[in-house]
């Protein structure tokens, strides 16, 4: 997020926002990109507001920082923002006289207030309740269509995934699963329909289907639960079969972690299935300073 944002620079790879190449700008430039073309919504949202403002004066407050001086060009976008959040009728109200929903609304208008191409989002549902949450996500998903936006999430929140239509998993700091919401003929004959017509979607009209990632290397991260059904420990047997890949675990491992296990029982393990050579005296010992060196 912090990246993506140009809070941070990384330190390898590549990042292009908007043909933008991030790793290229200047500070400056970095600067006017952090104004222009990103949004951020926080999960606490003393960081997304000003307690002293009424929701309409945190909303021009970006747009004054950015050099928009005239008050009417301000406040009439401001206002146009307000009645995408559905809060137009709560603009002379301060932090404190707004609930915790409320409070996130506003937060978007905000960030959405230099009219980026980016709008990020850490856990902006994470100290609501599940009515409110879902609201916010709707907001989201109506100002993305209405705006023409792109929004990242990065949230534990379960529910926001039925609400999206791509989601990452990371597992130990790697992306592991990525699911991506698939629609039926019928919603897509539906969504190009006539100017004007209502769209209405059954629940079996949309799907999710959940794909594991393969790295550049070509490892997959197979989840912990996983593992433990199927008592996979640290090797596998994969084949090749009718044109599918094949993994079963090792018989006789249990799941049971190599790391556990003394040097002699690692090497019968390693020579399972095969004749194991004999071992001379010493031979463990060396194998051990072979290893760690």
């Amino acid at each position: 997020m912090n990246i993506l944002g140009g809070l941070d620079r990384p330190s390898a790879g590549k990042v292009t926002v908007d043909e933008i190449d991030l790793l290229s700008l200047s500070d400056e430039a970095l600067n006017e990109y952090q104004r222009t073309k990103v949004g951020f919504v926080w999960q606490q949202t003393s960081r997304n507001l000003i307690p002293y403002l009424t929701a309409e004066e945190n909303i021009e407050l970006p747009m004054i920082m950015s050099g928009v001086h005239k008050k009417q060009q301000r406040r009439e976008w401001a206002h146009e923002l307000l009645n995408s959040v559905g809060l137009f009728h709560r603009r002379h109200h301060q932090l404190i006289q707004l609930s915790g929903g409320e409070q996130q609304r506003i937060a978007i208008a905000v960030a959405l207030a230099n009219r980026p191409v980016l709008l990020l989002g850490d856990e902006p549902t994470g100290e609501v309740d599940s009515a409110t949450a879902r609201t916010i996500m709707e907001t989201f998903s109506r100002l993305r269509e209405e705006l023409d936006l792109t929004i990242v999430i990065v949230s534990h929140d379960p529910r926001i995934a039925e609400q999206v239509d791509r989601v990452v998993a990371i597992r130990d700091g790697k992306i592991s699963t990525e699911t991506v919401r698939q629609v039926s003929q019928l919603e897509a004959l539906m969504a190009g329909g006539a100017s004007g017509s209502q769209e209405i979607l059954l629940p079996s009209q949309v799907t999710y289907k959940e794909f594991v990632v393969l790295d550049s290397a070509g490892r997959l991260q197979i989840p912990k639960e996983i593992r433990e059904e199927l008592g996979i420990g640290k090797r596998v047997e994969m084949q090749i079969e009718d044109g599918r890949i094949i993994i079963k675990p090792v018989e006789g491992e249990g799941g049971e972690p190599l790391k556990n296990l003394t040097i002699e029982e690692q090497i019968a393990i390693l020579f399972s299935g095969e004749k194991v050579p004999q071992r001379k005296p010493g031979s463990v010992k060396k194998l051990k300073w072979l290893r760690w060196r």
